[in-house]
């Protein structure tokens, strides 16, 4: 059992959340290779998979198996809620080589696969060259992957977080920490994760960081090593439905709005930006917002800012409109 030792009343309001995109980079990198990710990400799979066997993703996988020890320095615990993947980047390229090499090192010897292990000790031979070779398969990965979707991916880790903030808000940070995940609970030594490793890591002045994934389920993952911010990664809510389309309108709503509007009406169950629900939909953001301030103009949809975002929802009459069956 790894517990994070949340003892103060200091401890406890140090707790907050982030989204990482190199963390969801690797996490993509990984369910490329594990096939109990095609539950959830077949749709993703099959759009990414001609691209993904041109990638060089051998030095990756060997260093970011789920059944060894994974290095912390290529998943870097954010310092801010929202990184940019670049300066994420920078700070993998800007690792100490004595850490890499310790890092590595112990990557090698808990690995379990013979052509891994010859990997990594050939990316040992030169630590610094290694770090700067892993960031730029990283990047790669990132881009071909995970960046023509990351706006599809990001609402969902956003809305994960959102949600979590109104159960604080509504009901304490309690609730929040015992929804995380079925092997999570909060108990009086603090956050515990049924695992096998008998951890107890001290939450102190720094923080304790909990980050949503769209990849990671059905696992969970802690960083708990110095001098790494303590973090724990969880599945996020929602990620069934995360590479689906709305489901199609009724055809008389199709014959009254026209189809596509009919489509952008049906998508929106949650509040969600222009661009998101384009990325969701398969439309062009300006096609999309045309049709959403139309239907903001008919009372159909309304908007509130969330951040620096516009959000996009259904009123009650459309949704009546969106539900009616008979014309």
């Amino acid at each position: 059992m790894t517990v994070f030792a949340l003892r103060t009343r200091d401890d406890l309001l140090a707790v907050h959340f982030a989204v990482s995109p190199v963390w969801e980079t690797q996490a993509a990198v990984q369910a490329v290779a594990d096939r109990r990710a095609r539950r959830y990400h077949r749709p993703w799979l099959q759009l990414v998979e001609a691209r993904a066997a041109r990638l060089d993703l051998a030095p990756l996988l060997a260093v970011l198996s789920r059944r060894d020890y994974i290095p912390d320095f290529l998943t870097p615990p954010p310092r801010i809620p929202r990184p940019r993947i670049r300066d994420e980047l920078a700070e993998i390229r800007a690792t100490p080589a004595a850490l890499v090499a310790r890092e590595l090192e112990r990557c090698h010897q808990t690995a379990k696969q013979e052509p891994h292990r010859r990997l990594l000790a050939r990316l040992l031979d030169d630590p610094e060259r290694a770090r700067d070779q892993l960031a730029a398969r990283l990047h790669e990965a990132w881009t071909t992957l995970v960046a023509p979707y990351w706006v599809r991916i990001s609402t969902l880790l956003d809305r994960d977080i959102d949600d979590r903030s109104r159960t604080l808000t509504r009901h304490g940070l309690r609730r929040v920490l015992d929804q995380l995940h079925p092997k999570i609970r909060w108990t009086k030594r603090g956050l515990a994760l049924s695992d096998h490793t008998g951890r107890t890591v001290e939450v102190g002045e720094p923080g304790f960081l909990l980050m949503p994934s769209a990849y990671l389920w059905p696992h969970v993952a802690v960083i708990t090593d110095e001098p790494w911010l303590p973090t724990l990664v969880y599945p996020a809510t929602g990620i069934a439905g995360l590479w689906q389309r709305p489901p199609a309108p009724h055809e008389a709503l199709e014959r009254l709005l026209g189809r596509t509007r009919a489509v952008v009406l049906a998508a929106l169950d949650e509040p969600v930006s222009t661009a998101a629900l384009a990325a969701q939909i398969g439309l062009s953001p300006g096609g999309v917002s045309r049709h959403l301030i139309a239907l903001r103009n008919a009372g159909l949809a309304s908007t509130a800012r969330h951040g620096h975002e516009v959000r996009y929802r259904r009123t009650d009459i459309g949704t009546a409109l969106l539900q009616a069956r008979r014309w």
